[in-house]
């Protein structure tokens, strides 16, 4: 557990209860999906670097997709 909380800091702020908290966490990690994704388009427009843009960008989407999951866990008291 204690590496998850090094990995997804966002998500271990939330607390129990404490809807404010999930939502900035939720919002978070959506902005960290829509920049990531921006930039990622733009990169992609390289085509040496196409392929590898879109794998750093299925990584950067599937982190931010776990963190809100983790987010919604730490929120309803189920992750110990």
């Amino acid at each position: 557990m204690d590496m998850l909380k090094k990995i997804f800091p966002f998500s271990f702020n939330v607390k129990e209860k404490d809807v404010t908290s999930l939502i900035v966490s939720i919002i978070i990690y959506i902005v960290v999906m829509v920049v990531s994704g921006i930039v990622m388009a733009l990169l992609s427009l390289i085509p040496i670097i196409n392929l590898l843009t879109g794998i750093v960008g299925w990584v950067v989407e599937l982190y931010a997709v776990v963190g809100i999951v983790i987010s919604v866990l730490n929120f309803f008291n189920i992750l110990k």
